[in-house]
């Protein structure tokens, strides 16, 4: 399947009691990662709130939220941690609830992620289910679910919005909907810089759909095959709307600092974060190999890899819309090549959730019960090293 399905869409409640399995499944599996890290913590005499909304970027993003932008902290060796590298959409959303609410900006991190996760289970599944069927979309979403770093969709981080963002964006050009593909391709934009993924899923498939209709020619627009001038228009503002939120920001972040439109280059720069082509990723790989036991986890990591291509290049041969693939494509390119927070791979590859659509194929082949008894104890594996992980060095 290459070109984009044109099959009506289901009414909101359809939707919602078709998706009902998938997120019940994904509720249960995120509630026994929360129970897990709660018997840990106690355990270990901290607090598991704390965790998962006072660590580490969560503390980024609600200073933001309460006293703005243009917070840094100097580093003896010369590096500038500027708030600036952190987008502005979770700390408005986290400042609107603390303005509607009693809750504080981290409650309201907390809360928006909660919301956030469950608007991405359910977007996973829609594009799952509207390319591959219902059972493909409830496994999609269950091993979503159940990723190593899964607990991180729990946190007060912007993954679970941005992936919520770009999963309905990409229904919504896979259901011809450019302008709410635009719309929530430019809120994405304002999420994480890795919306320009979503940008680029958008163009890609609007320049695909306006070169198919340029072939067809006159005679196939007399005989209504193209969508017409009205659809075009829809689909040409979608396309200008979705670039807006990262062009948005990052050219304030250029005008803020005075360094012009490049400037929020030099942000990242200050945390050591840039896009090398992972140069410097196969380097801390490498240098892995120089001692035991940490060649194990080199090997590991090449493992992981591996498998991420693999993974795409099945993605290929099954022949995944072409907006899946391209905003995949960026999303891994990404993250992988980024050159420092090696750390943080996993939970930068967590939004490119079409990277399960293989697996999820695989899982809804069989009957429903052996999927249980793969994804049982996998979501139980996954709750406990997430506990673990989350109680020691954690997401960076």
């Amino acid at each position: 399947m290459t070109d984009l399905e044109t099959r009506a869409a289901p009414s909101r409640a359809g939707a919602l009691r078709r998706a009902a399995p998938a997120l019940l499944g994904y509720a249960a599996v995120r509630g026994l990662g929360l129970i897990a890290l709660a018997l840990w913590s106690a355990a270990r005499d901290k607090s598991a709130y704390t965790l998962l909304t006072a660590r580490w970027d969560a503390l980024w993003y609600t200073r933001v939220a309460e006293l703005g932008y243009g917070y840094e902290v100097r580093l003896a060796n010369g590096d500038v941690h500027s708030n600036l590298a952190f987008f502005p959409l979770l700390p408005w959303l986290e400042r609107l609830v603390a303005a509607v609410s009693p809750l504080s900006y981290a409650d309201g991190g907390f809360l928006v992620s909660l919301v956030a996760s469950l608007a991405a289970a359910w977007g996973i599944f829609a594009v799952a289910d509207h390319v591959y069927g219902r059972r493909a979309g409830v496994c999609a979403v269950l091993l979503w679910a159940v990723l190593p770093v899964g607990i991180v969709q729990s946190m007060a981080y912007s993954e679970s919005l941005f992936t919520a963002l770009a999963a309905w964006s990409l229904y919504a050009v896979l259901t011809g909907r450019w302008v709410t593909a635009g719309t929530l391709a430019l809120l994405a934009g304002l999420t994480r810089p890795v919306g320009v993924a979503v940008v680029a899923a958008v163009w890609v498939a609007g320049i695909a759909a306006f070169a198919r209709e340029r072939r067809a020619g006159p005679s196939a627009q007399e005989r209504g095959d193209t969508d017409g001038p009205g659809p075009r228009t829809r689909r040409a503002l979608g396309m200008l709307l979705a670039p807006l939120g990262t062009a948005g920001y990052v050219l304030w972040v250029g005008h803020h600092t005075g360094k012009g439109p490049l400037g929020y280059l030099d942000v990242q720069a200050g945390w050591r974060n840039g896009f090398d082509g992972g140069y410097a990723f196969a380097r801390f790989v490498a240098e892995k190999f120089t001692s035991f036991p940490s060649a194990l986890a080199g090997a590991g990591l090449i493992v992981g890899v591996a498998s991420v291509v693999w993974l795409y290049v099945v993605g290929v041969r099954q022949r995944q819309p072409l907006p899946l693939l391209v905003y995949t494509g960026v999303v891994t390119a990404l993250a992988l090549c980024a050159s420092s927070y090696f750390g943080s791979k996993p939970r930068l590859l967590m939004p490119a959730f079409p990277l399960l659509l293989p697996l999820a194929l695989a899982l809804a082949r069989p009957h429903l019960r052996r999927s249980a008894l793969v994804l049982g104890p996998v979501a139980v594996a996954s709750a406990v090293y997430g506990a673990f992980w989350l109680n020691g060095s954690g997401p960076p």
